[in-house]
């Protein structure tokens, strides 16, 4: 199989995640300030699962851009990511109906966690299918940025439930350690 088309299939399914999230949410109850105020929490929520999502999609754009090719095993972890992504929109939902209680939080966290562990997988698969001196292999070294944010992400499960509010600065902080550019894969390119 040609690489292109795990690319377009994974941006269709992003697409359909980041478009049930925005219908996920809930239309204020009335038209003045003072409605907008229980929906803010949501709201950052959505805020922080869309960036997350973008996340992944922007490091998958860029793991496939210095890979060659891809095989079975390639598009099994592929399939694995998507998986555990297309469950953002899920638990999103149940944060908030909730209340931001400690299981959904924690399952917030479950599920970003093994993302981040499809992530590495579909990384390890493409360094197999590519070779140990590929581009990406070259580019990611060990990462220890991925295996930082997994640890953060398990550490925050077990925090939600004690006070659900630090797993979610947890999550929040994964984010924005992602958020900082990282050249390596670009530096290859």
């Amino acid at each position: 199989m040609h690489k292109g088309r795990l690319e377009a299939f994974t941006d269709g399914v992003i697409a359909v995640i980041i478009t049930i999230m925005v219908l996920e949410m809930k239309v204020p109850q009335g038209s003045d300030f003072a409605a907008i105020g229980p929906t803010v929490p949501a709201f950052l929520v959505y805020v922080l699962s869309y960036t997350n999502v973008a996340i992944f999609w922007n490091n998958h754009h860029h793991m496939l851009q210095v890979s060659e090719r891809v095989d079975g095993r390639v598009l099994w972890a592929n399939l694995f990511l998507l998986f555990w992504l297309s469950l953002v929109p899920f638990v999103i939902r149940w944060m908030d109906e909730s209340g931001f209680a400690a299981l959904p939080a924690a399952s917030y966290g479950v599920i970003l966690a093994m993302a981040a562990a499809g992530y590495l997988w579909l990384e390890r698969a493409l360094i197999l299918c590519n070779g140990r001196g590929s581009r990406l292999a070259r580019a990611v070294g060990a990462d220890w940025k991925a295996k930082i944010s997994f640890a953060l992400y398990v550490a925050a499960i077990g925090l939600a439930f004690l006070r659900p509010w630090i797993a979610i600065g947890f999550y929040v902080a994964v984010a924005l350690m992602w958020l900082i550019p990282d050249r390596r894969i670009e530096s290859v390119i």
